[in-house]
């Protein structure tokens, strides 16, 4: 995923001064973040770069923002990104009391605001933070427990998740990415949907077609993610097997890295598709950026996203997408006009092949993702996440 590094430069000077106009009028002049991952932490994805993005336009804007985080290996426990501070105390668990307790003790400063980021396990700040607090909840993490703890383990999370946190947050407001999302949230977690708010992630201005890159000569599959279950790499590896005699000369990339990707060689290795099919790991921007540009097609079989930026991102640069129907998912592909949507393993097999298979197709399709990719901003994003946190902060004060 895209790392927001210049994101701010490109922010035009009116949009970071309205920020500030917002901020300063809510009396937000310092800001907590509480977030389970940085963005350098090993495992870091989309999330992480929601969250630093957005904090480095509210520091631009001259909002004071502290994270608040896990240990990352390699990393200092403090230090400045983008003119706001990281700390990074505590292990993968202990981060939620210390970091609650942290905040509670005043420890860092005071703060006017408090933004909790609940990926998976909650900060459950309702119940103890003083300030004006609102929640950032991408998605439903549902099987995702099972996924990656197990079905013992699992169903505690999801018991946590489904039953015990939810009344906690019921008079917080909510931030999700789409309104796929928000639906889940109402549904299962039944949230109520006046305080459920959605602002979609943006997409960095680095990522647009290149004369100077052309797309592959030969037809070329590009996934990105974490290598964890819940992105069900595996079912498109499957499914690249599956239609590798209908395009002999296919090769796909996968980017990433994660704790499956032994289990994903052997997948490769078995299908005697070690030629073909790679993983690329970790790898720079640059690297990122051509091969968006170069790829025919984005895939990604993930069972649960908050929103899928990596098709937002592949969508900029002119390349279309073929991924599950999940929430977030839906919102970020334009249905039909800048990619499909498909469910199992057979369907996701049939579209890559038709996609693949009819350049008249792919090229309406790479237009309209074009035109899909445009409405995001990142200055929007930050707008909008700051509009939730002042409203609650005016309304804390007893201002409409």
């Amino acid at each position: 995923m895209g790392a927001p590094g210049g994101v701010e430069a490109r922010t035009p000077a009116a949009e970071i001064a309205k920020l500030g106009d917002l901020a300063a009028e809510a009396g937000l002049h310092r800001v907590s973040m509480l977030a389970w991952r940085d963005l350098d932490d090993p495992e870091a994805g989309g999330s992480e770069v929601h969250a630093s993005t957005v904090a480095t336009l509210w520091a631009e804007a001259g909002i004071e923002v502290t994270m608040r985080t896990s240990f990352a290996a390699g990393q200092p426990q403090m230090s400045w990104r983008n003119g706001y501070r990281v700390i990074r105390k505590a292990g993968r668990y202990m981060v939620f009391p210390r970091a609650a307790f942290s905040e509670m003790m005043g420890w860092h400063g005071g703060k006017d605001g408090l933004v909790e980021i609940w990926n998976g396990m909650p900060f459950f700040s309702p119940l103890w933070s003083r300030t004006p607090h609102v929640t950032w909840l991408h998605h439903v993490h549902a099987d995702m427990w099972d996924m990656t703890l197990g079905p013992r383990l699992g169903a505690a999370g999801r018991t946590l998740e489904a039953r015990l946190a939810p009344p906690v947050y019921r008079r917080t407001p909510i931030v999700t990415l789409s309104e796929s999302s928000k639906r889940e949230l109402v549904r299962d977690l039944r949230f109520k949907a006046r305080l459920v708010h959605v602002v979609p992630p943006g997409i960095d201005a680095r990522f647009r077609p290149d004369g100077a890159t052309p797309k592959s000569a030969k037809p070329l599959v590009l996934a990105v993610g974490r290598l964890v279950p819940v992105k069900r790499f595996d079912w498109l590896v499957e499914a690249l097997v599956r239609i590798r005699d209908r395009h002999p000369t296919m090769e796909a990339v996968i980017v990433g890295e994660g704790y499956r990707r032994q289990e994903l060689e052997s997948q490769i290795h078995q299908a005697g598709a070690d030629r073909w099919i790679h993983l690329a790991g970790r790898i720079d921007d640059g690297e990122l950026l051509a091969l968006y540009r170069r790829a025919w097609v984005l895939a990604s079989a993930s069972a649960h996203e908050g929103w899928g930026m990596t098709i937002t991102e592949a969508a900029a640069c002119g390349t279309p997408a073929v991924v599950t129907d999940i929430a977030g998912h839906a919102d970020a592909v334009s249905v039909g006009a800048s990619g499909l949507l498909v469910h199992g393993r057979d369907e996701l097999a049939g579209a890559l092949d038709r996609v693949l298979g009819d350049r008249a197709l792919r090229e309406r399709l790479s237009q309209g993702a074009l035109r899909h990719a445009e409405q995001f901003t990142w200055a929007a994003t930050a707008r909008g996440t700051l509009e939730v946190l002042a409203a609650e902060a005016l309304r804390r004060r007893g201002r409409p």
